[in-house]
């Protein structure tokens, strides 16, 4: 990696600790999920463009759709880090991608990820490119990431439906259910024993609307190929709040 591009990649050390993993001892994918998000949060304010600072002009990030593909997750007390760097800034969104190394810096795991800045006031998307003079352009950064985008994510009307309403612990400092908490949700859709035989090679998020306390989920789950499921998330009858692909291995 040339010192150029170096600089434009963020790195972040972490460890798996005992109450970061699940029954077989590995990281669970909700926590993982939380590190890439805290990267992101890490890298954008290390370069002037972080919440915080967003926050003093009412506005800030929203994640739109993620990615992660995975060879292994790490696993209890061993050491691991993340990377991450812009790969595109658009008008209206950016991306970000991702690499997980393992304690030995080999990459087991790539990730994607589309966000978008909205205005705190009207919860629309504003012009990043206005962004300190348009400076977040700087820091894009040609590392690779040789993962697909996430796709499209379809659900029949023959999907199976179970529902959840929302509680204390689902609801983030913005009063809606944190991101991180639909990936547990749509995660407890499979019995233990699909994860006592099979691990997550894929897993894409894609964030549709908001949802609040109280409100009334129902999770969509379907089949598409073996070990390959798609699920949609719907608030209180019928509007869309995410969709997910789960694929096992």
């Amino acid at each position: 990696m040339t010192e150029e591009k170096r600089n434009k990649v963020g790195t972040y050390d972490f460890v798996a600790e005992p109450f970061h993993v699940d029954f077989t001892g590995h990281l669970t994918m909700s926590v993982l999920g939380n590190h890439l998000l805290n990267c992101a949060g890490f890298h954008a304010a290390d370069r002037g463009f972080g919440i915080a600072s967003l926050n003093e002009n009412h506005y800030t990030w929203v994640l739109s759709r993620l990615a992660i593909e995975l060879e292994e997750l790490p696993f209890q007390y061993e050491s691991f880090s993340v990377q991450t760097w812009v790969e595109n800034v658009y008008r209206l969104f950016t991306d970000r991608n991702f690499s997980i190394l393992n304690k030995d810096g080999k990459t087991i795991g790539y990730a994607r990820s589309v966000w978008a800045m909205i205005s705190m006031e009207t919860r629309k998307p504003a012009d990043l490119l206005t962004l300190h003079g348009g400076s977040i352009v700087d820091y894009v950064c040609d590392k690779e990431c040789p993962i697909e985008k996430p796709g499209r994510i379809k659900i029949s009307d023959k999907a199976v439906s179970t529902d959840y309403q929302t509680k204390y612990s689902d609801i983030d400092i913005n009063g809606h259910v944190n991101s991180i908490k639909y990936i547990e949700h749509i995660l407890d859709l499979f019995p233990i024993e699909v994860f006592k035989e099979k691990r997550i090679k894929r897993f894409e998020m894609a964030y549709v609307a908001e949802s609040y306390y109280g409100d009334t989920l129902a999770f969509f789950k379907e089949e598409e190929n073996e070990y390959e499921y798609n699920i949609e998330v719907k608030k209180n009858g019928d509007e869309i709040v995410c969709r997910s692909k789960v694929i096992f291995v």
